[in-house]
């Protein structure tokens, strides 16, 4: 592939919900393009996007695929993303390193989450989009009324730049308003008509309408257009790319992915009405936050200092690590030393190449503007940027959202278990948006995702790529336990076993502290009743004990515990003495005062349309939410705020996505600790007394 530059270049993310045809579409569109020789098949499983044997299994896209072609001298990075909320996190990732998103919509009245999420995530970053109206040949398929709901929900700034010619099973080609051509057939197979005398009129409509969008997005113009003249091709052309670069304008395209009707007329539209990275609004690709050395990068000057971004990393058991980077400024060549400005290290560049679906196009240098990756970074994860190690840029990073679902997972094998920590090392520097961390205080492993979906795909992912083989179960709540009121307790250690003894006493006070004070120890030891080297024996026999609870089986917080008198003997005391009696100790004294087990509650937020918001407060009600209040955040939605019991929110994800058609997103974090009503509270203290019991009969 030869060298391009910028103006040269188009980067287009292919979004939409899953299942509404984009992979088939770019299949269609690199056939189209000549950079296929055949038009693959998601059912066949031999699309140049969908290659890894699991998106093969499910068909359905698991990851995004980089797939490069050319038309009209202008090489278009054609990025295919998955179309799952849960995979929301490539969605991001991929909208730092494009100018334009496609957004895929069936040919329906309703639209589908996936777009309304597209949408919002190109907003969120300013990038230009353009709408591709598939399934036009379907029985069901309802193009005025999907425009109508576009208008109702987007405004004007959806414009109808084609017109389908043929309804359902009859249609047959696309009449671009334009051109005022009439574009019928397939793929590389088309023919170009002029405009049928039955859709004349309504062609000259819409037309007009296109050109008041097209004269907006240019004052000079406007002004033409104002005062009767008429704009030419050309002209309106511009006025469409000035309007799709500053979302002015939404130009909604039409065609089968199925059978590539449209295609081509799309492949054109890229060129001409999209915007290359020199046309994009430079405060919307995020290019500089900070920096050092150089006073500013100029962006998409091949000769300039090199800023780039790394916005996806795949991890391969036998290649390892692969980089996929977007250049925002200068030019990288083999063998060239950039600084990793997050990290503060150095990469060295070798293995440069273009990546094609599965396979690569070896390179030797990648100018700005353009996507390549890059094997065998040693230090550099998704969101990093590299740069010139004399013009270190430091370029906004991606802002992924929080994981919204956990589960715990049990290496199978003694084998499993030793491949378990570097596999999912592996995976957490494939997807970003997945966790994987040891709670110490519920003795799980314990894995976080954006859903069942993706915490399903990383379970097989573990066994296909890596060969390990875990069970899954339910996450266990971190409860804790404390006291109400006051005690104090004695705890005497005193053992003969025929040479030395062992002797420890101590008196302590407890008292209980605020929510979230943790443990505070103190000694008030007078006249040496204890000597001072034993005091810090007691305080670790407390804390030792505490780790383990006393009533529930869970660790103890939120107390002070005051050490005021004791005894010791000359002979037989000693550290271990000491220890053991501070153990009892407490022991003794959370029987007296009064302890009870405390849950953690998250504070939540949950953004839902208007229409939904009865029916996720009651939900939240029902799961003892608490609610501290709703705000409006856009015309129709709403942002409904509370506090939660963690309990209560394992499969929120699961259920939130079932009461708003997937239309309602949540956000959750740690607020406080807080007593467990009391016939839970019995309920854990009554398994955890059954649970020592049986381990004292099996002893």
């Amino acid at each position: 592939m030869q060298r391009y530059t910028p103006e040269n270049i188009r980067n287009i993310a292919v979004v939409g919900h899953g299942g509404s045809g984009k992979t088939m579409l770019v299949e269609h569109m690199l056939y189209t393009a000549g950079a296929a020789d055949r038009v693959g098949s998601v059912e066949a499983g031999n699309t140049q996007s969908d290659y890894d044997p699991l998106e093969i299994r499910r068909k359905i896209s698991l990851s995004s695929s980089v797939l490069p072609l050319e038309w009209q001298n202008t090489k278009i990075n054609l990025i295919d993303v998955p179309g799952y909320p849960d995979f929301i996190g490539e969605l991001h990732c991929v909208a730092r390193a494009v100018e334009a998103f496609i957004l895929v919509v069936d040919a329906k009245r309703d639209l589908d989450v996936g777009f309304e999420l597209a949408w919002e995530v190109a907003e969120e970053y300013g990038l230009a989009k353009c709408i591709f109206v598939n399934k036009l040949e379907r029985d069901s398929a309802d193009y005025e009324g999907l425009m109508e709901t576009l208008h109702e929900l987007y405004g004007r700034a959806v414009v109808g730049v084609q017109l389908p010619i043929g309804h359902q099973a009859a249609f047959s080609g696309v009449l671009d308003l334009l051109r005022m051509k009439v574009y019928k057939g397939k793929d590389r197979g088309i023919e170009i008509e002029d405009v049928p005398s039955g859709y004349a009129e309504d062609a000259l409509y819409r037309r007009e309408k296109m050109m008041d969008a097209a004269a907006e997005g240019d004052d000079d113009l406007a002004m033409k257009y104002l005062e009767g003249e008429e704009l030419t091709e050309e002209e309106v052309e511009h006025g469409l790319l000035v309007g799709v670069e500053h979302g002015r304008v939404v130009p909604v395209m039409l065609g089968s992915a199925l059978s590539g009707i449209g295609v081509m007329t799309l492949l054109d539209h890229i060129v001409h009405e999209l915007p290359s990275p020199t046309e994009a609004p430079k405060d919307a690709m995020g290019v500089s936050v900070h920096k050092s050395g150089e006073p500013s990068i100029s962006m998409n000057n091949t000769s300039g200092p090199v800023a780039a971004l790394c916005f996806k990393t795949t991890a391969d058991p036998f290649v390892g690590k692969i980089n996929f980077l977007r250049v925002f400024d200068g030019t990288i060549r083999q063998d060239d030393h950039l600084a990793n400005v997050n990290r503060e290290t150095d990469e060295r560049i070798h293995n440069l190449f273009f990546p094609h679906g599965k396979t690569q196009e070896p390179a030797t240098e990648v100018g700005a503007g353009d996507i390549f990756a890059v094997a065998k970074l040693t230090n550099t994860h998704t969101g990093d940027s590299l740069a010139s190690t004399k013009a270190k840029v430091l370029l906004e990073p991606i802002h992924l959202p929080e994981p919204i679902y956990r589960i715990a997972i049990t290496p199978v094998t003694k084998a499993d278990e030793d491949k378990l920590p570097g596999a999912l090392a592996r995976l957490m520097d494939e997807d970003p948006t997945f966790r994987s961390f040891r709670d110490s205080t519920v003795h799980q492993e314990i894995v976080e995702g954006m859903g069942d979906i993706h915490l399903d795909s990383i379970i097989e992912r573990l066994k296909s790529k890596f060969g390990v083989s875990v069970t899954i179960s339910e996450a266990r709540v971190a409860f804790r336990e404390t006291v109400r009121s006051k005690a104090k307790a004695q705890g005497r250690h005193k053992r003969q076993t025929g040479g030395k003894g062992q002797f420890g006493d101590c008196h302590i006070e407890v008292e209980p502290l605020g929510r979230g004070e943790g443990f505070v120890f103190e000694n008030k030891v007078v006249g040496g009743a204890i000597p001072k080297n034993f005091i810090p024996a007691i305080e670790k026999g407390i804390r030792e004990a505490m780790e383990h609870g006393f009533v529930s089986g869970n660790p103890a917080t939120d107390f002070k515990v005051t050490v005021v008198d004791g005894s010791y003997h000359d002979v037989d005391s000693s550290e271990m003495a000491f220890k053991t009696a501070g153990a009892l100790a407490i022991r003794e004294a959370f029987a007296k005062a009064d302890a009870v087990v405390l849950e953690p509650i998250l504070e939540v937020e949950v953004d839902v349309n208007d229409e939904n918001v009865g029916d996720v407060v009651g939900d939240l009600n029902g799961r003892r939410g608490h609610l501290l209040g709703m705000d409006p955040i856009s015309a129709g939605k709403s942002r409904i705020r509370a506090t939660v019991p963690m309990a209560n929110m394992t499969k929120y994800a699961l259920e939130l996505r079932s009461i708003t058609k997937g239309r309602g997103r949540f956000r959750q974090h740690f607020a406080h600790y807080a007593e467990l009503p009391f016939p839970d509270q019995q309920a854990l203290v009554t398994e955890y007394a059954k649970h020592r019991s049986e381990g004292a009969e099996a002893h």
